[in-house]
């Protein structure tokens, strides 16, 4: 949890980080630098991992300590992944080997008029634990509901996982119990010696951004689905 954490000046504010490090739910997710950024409420939470894709899987093993980017969704009080099951990674998680996943948007670049106040905005979430193995009875609506959030619809238009693809992929899925989140979203924070200083300061903002659909082969029977026409108008107003 530390994007670009070191150098504002909103760090100074004791009182406030005292107030923000309350409803921590445990001493490891507890928020201590710049603690004020950090945020206890699931909404926020759940709002940070319903705009991800993907998240950061942290684990240790003989080997070392190990970072892999992968899918992700979330369904109610849990963040769920998918994989082969000959992943070394989902094959220590389904042991119950302690994690810690990360979720991270890029909001913007932070130029102050000294080199030591540039930041970042940002919205963060961690989340420690051990991940619990999805049941086959339940892992085809579990990766259901990953369709769905890839795109709103599609799972009644594409071919359902058969039985050996299933048998084939380890679905496992983490409580939110042990999260926070941290979000810096403000301007520049300058010292007041250098604010003369004749240098551009402000927000360089940046987000992802949908792009036009590339289709492969030929349009269906029934035209382009809501969901790529809704990706499609996303991806025009953001060239305007």
């Amino acid at each position: 949890m530390s994007v670009s954490d070191s150098n504002d000046n909103d760090n100074n504010n004791n009182e406030a980080d005292s107030i923000a490090t309350q409803g921590a739910p445990s001493a490891r997710t507890r928020v201590r630098r710049i603690a004020q950024r950090a945020d206890y409420d699931r909404a926020t939470l759940h709002a940070i991992l319903d705009d991800a894709y993907v998240c950061h899987v942290a684990f240790a093993d003989a080997h070392g300590v190990h970072c892999i980017p992968t899918a992700c969704w979330r369904e109610g009080d849990h963040l769920y992944i998918h994989g082969s099951n000959g992943s070394r990674m989902l094959k220590l998680a389904a042991e119950g080997a302690q994690v810690c996943v990360t979720v991270t948007h890029l909001d913007g670049l932070v130029l102050a008029r000294s080199a030591f106040n540039h930041s970042m905005n940002y919205r963060s979430a961690m989340i420690y634990g051990a991940f619990e193995v999805v049941a086959d009875g339940h892992k085809s609506a579990a990766l259901d509901a990953f369709m769905e959030h890839i795109a709103p619809g599609r799972v009644h238009e594409a071919r359902a996982g058969n039985r050996n693809e299933l048998a084939a992929t380890t679905v496992l899925r983490l409580p939110l119990d042990e999260a926070v989140a941290k979000v810096r979203a403000h301007g520049v924070c300058d010292d007041e010696e250098d604010l003369d200083r004749p240098v551009w300061a402000g927000v360089l903002p940046m987000a992802l951004r949908p792009l036009a659909p590339e289709r492969d082969g030929n349009l269906p029977p029934d035209g382009e689905p809501a969901y790529v026409r809704e990706w499609a108008s996303r991806a025009a107003d953001a060239q305007r």
